[in-house]
């Protein structure tokens, strides 16, 4: 993640529409534009400001222009000293002189800096000081044709200097034209401004499409060209053309195609191309274009890689950021390394029509063969501006002389202005690389240190995710097999202790079953809970000899079909039910006492099972007393399948009838806790008999089960109840 971007915000008195930053001290920006001719509140200038602070922009001197003239369409700074700028600027004449056939467009202006104690508007004493700059006209000429058109709409859309060329100190600029019935582009010798004008070069006539943007660049350490060879590249809304040339040369350019974007295929929904907005030259033979698609569907970064031929091919194409649908202005700059022939990095800005600006970086050697090349996405600042962005500005980074590790901070800004008046500097903070602590002899300073790339970024994330993913999976299977509401796939329950495990495994139970009031709360929910309830009991018999198991199967079926007619329906389907369960429960009870002389383990797998489907079940005769059969199926259970031990003894059962009110009550109870009673086995053979005819009658207890299931189970006065009473 990016870190924080600081920025300032300056509102001026008109629209601004062109800017550029001194590119020896990025302290100072040149911005310009206006109200155009006539407008009545709104004049047109140029200001010279002051960025040395990353919070605050301050205004050093304004040029006030003619507000009879147009406004300032486009701006370059030509050269500096530590003194004074010199600018270029495109400022059409008066529409009476156009109208006369007189239009001086190319206007040159100087513009004194204040002294470097008085950069921030305080002298030294720190008070406030005012500074008056000095600012003269150098000249004004008409570089361009005259037009032919009936309506005098032609105007400098695009001012563009090369840097000063390394071998004889010379610059190329170049100008082209907007709204003219036929396009035309202006090459001059920047170094030789006067009053009426620079030293034209050339001339290219681009016919009735006008070039949309150009770009310059000098070839100063290629071996095979002259000295002080430029290349010039610009494009028109669908083609590239790229060409060199020197100064002074005799003869005039030869364009070459360098690119041209293809129809679309027959068979597309639209016949638009996508549209060419500007480009910008990362090395003599490496291009950077931007893109926008037809119908404002998105814009996208494209890389044109030059032949010796001056022939394209497209190596890389990087979509924007989806919100935006078309891009407005381009800007890039250049963060040299500590030699010409290493890896070096490329910053670029990308301004959309959403007003937010999308920050890129581009590694890349000087030479081909260009591999793997990826522009990648640094930040994205949204909402920079209230309305539409019209240009962009990089600061040119000058690498301090010092060593790296004593240097102080290194910064590039990014300057960006709005038809909104206002002008806004992002301070974007470099780091060296590889870091001071490598102890590296050769360092360079880059906005974004390299890394992985993109594909490998992914796969990593992808992995991660993976990962992630089958870890959940992993615990959530575990967790479900320790709480008994999943088969035992990988043994979870072998992992906790049985204390542990205890406080985990609670068992998934179908209601409250404590009294009848229980009914009514599940059977409503029907034909879901009747579907749950199906499925637990299909699975609990799926281990029944046959016969039951044919029985179960088919009262299912009649629970399946009531539940889908209505609750009623279903309430007496699961009463009926419950009634079967009863009587399979009986039946396997007697059989696990036939057969187990036998040692017939599957019967008595299957008579241990039952008990637990029908612990619940109510008979008709009395459900007021339904949970003292659950509890003589419990008590069963324990005292066939638990060991004693000193720690954990056996709880027993207790029955207790009340003589006024003839009603039972029953619990739980620990052995030694002196509980009043007599077991079962201890009672005389009449006090059985009135026992069981009371437990008959209630509904809990039927002759076929047999004596064995109230063995242990203790009859008489008053105990330490543990459970419900049902009075």
């Amino acid at each position: 993640m990016a870190p924080p971007v600081a920025s300032a915000k300056l509102t001026l008195s008109c629209p601004l529409y062109a800017s550029d930053f001194d590119p020896q001290d990025h302290n100072f920006l040149l911005v310009g534009g206006g109200g155009g001719e006539g407008r009545s509140g709104v004049g047109n200038k140029i200001a010279l400001l002051n960025t040395s602070r990353k919070q605050t922009i301050s205004n050093i001197v304004d040029i006030d222009l003619s507000r009879e003239e147009d406004s300032v369409t486009s701006l370059a700074i030509a050269s500096s000293t530590s003194s004074s700028v010199i600018a270029f600027a495109g400022i059409n004449s008066s529409e009476k002189d156009q109208n006369a056939g007189k239009n001086e467009h190319f206007r040159s202006f100087r513009l004194e800096y204040p002294p470097k104690r008085r950069t921030d508007g305080r002298d030294v004493d720190g008070g406030a000081q005012e500074y008056k700059g000095q600012t003269a006209p150098l000249g004004r000429a008409s570089l361009f044709k005259p037009s032919t058109g009936s309506k005098k709409e032609t105007y400098q859309r695009i001012t563009r200097l090369s840097r000063p060329c390394i071998v004889n100190g010379g610059q190329l600029g170049a100008i082209a034209t907007g709204l003219a019935p036929e396009g035309e582009i202006v090459l001059f010798d920047a170094k030789t401004n006067g009053p009426r004008g620079p030293w034209v070069e050339a001339r290219l006539s681009t016919g009735k499409g006008e070039a949309a943007d150009l770009d310059i660049i000098g070839l100063n350490d290629t071996e095979d060209v002259p000295p002080g060879t430029f290349t010039v590249a610009y494009c028109t809304d669908y083609a590239v053309h790229a060409f060199q040339m020197t100064l002074k040369q005799n003869k005039p350019p030869e364009p070459q195609y360098a690119y041209s974007e293809p129809h679309p295929d027959t068979f597309s929904s639209t016949s638009a191309r996508p549209k060419l907005r500007s480009l910008r030259f990362i090395t003599p033979i490496l291009l950077l274009m931007l893109q926008n698609r037809p119908d404002r569907q998105g814009a996208d970064l494209l890389l044109l890689e030059l032949s010796s031929h001056l022939n394209g091919r497209i190596i890389s194409r990087k979509p924007l950021h989806k919100g935006i649908k078309s891009a407005t202005a381009l800007s890039v700059t250049h963060l040299p390394s500590f030699g010409s022939r290493h890896i070096s990095e490329h910053v670029i800005a990308v301004a959309g029509q959403d007003t937010s600006i999308s920050i890129f970086t581009l590694e890349h050697s000087p030479n081909p063969p260009f591999k793997s090349l990826k522009l990648r996405l640094h930040t994205r600042l949204p909402s920079v501006h209230p309305l539409q962005i019209t240009s962009l500005a990089f600061s040119t980074f000058v690498p301090p002389s010092e060593p790296e590790k004593s240097a102080l901070p290194q910064y590039i800004k990014l300057a960006s202005t709005s038809i909104a008046n206002t002008v806004v500097v992002h301070t974007l903070p470099l780091l060296p690389y590889p870091p001071p602590s490598s102890n590296s002899s050769r360092q360079r300073y880059v906005l974004t240190p390299p890394g992985r790339s993109e594909s490998a970024q992914m796969t990593f994330s992808i992995i991660v995710a993976t990962l992630v993913i089958a870890v959940s999976a992993f615990l959530l299977q575990a967790f479900v097999e320790i709480r008994g509401a999943s088969p035992e796939y990988l043994g979870a329950k072998g992992w906790l202790s049985q204390r542990i495990h205890g406080y985990i495994a609670v068992p998934y139970v179908l209601g409250d079953h404590s009294s009848t009031s229980s009914i009514p709360t599940v059977i409503p929910s029907a034909p879901s809970s009747a579907s749950t309830a199906i499925s637990s009991f299909t699975d609990q018999l799926s281990s029944s000899p046959s016969s039951i198991q044919q029985q179960a199967t088919s009262t299912l079926s009649d629970i399946k079909r009531s539940a889908t007619d209505s609750p009623e329906k279903a309430k007496e389907a699961v009463s009926a039910a419950l009634d079967a369960a009863s009587s399979a429960a009986l039946e396997l009870n007697a059989a696990s006492q036939a057969y187990s002389a036998r040692g017939s383990s599957t019967v008595s797998a299957a008579a241990s099972a039952v008990p637990s489907v029908a612990s619940p079940v109510i008979s008709p005769a009395s459900t007021k007393y339904h949970h003292i059969r659950d509890l003589i199926s419990r008590h069963h259970h324990h005292r066939r399948h638990e060991t004693p031990s000193p720690d954990k003894p056996i709880p027993n059962m207790i029955v207790h009838h009340d003589e006024e009110s003839g009603h039972m009550k029953a619990g739980f109870h620990r052995e030694g806790s002196g509980e009043a009673g007599k077991r079962f086995e201890e009672l005389s053979h009449k006090e059985k008999d009135v026992w069981m005819e009371r437990l008959q009658k209630a509904g809990v207890w039927a002759k076929e089960e047999g004596e064995a299931v109230l063995k242990g189970v203790f009859f008489g006065g008053a105990a330490q109840m543990v459970g419900q009473a049902v009075g």
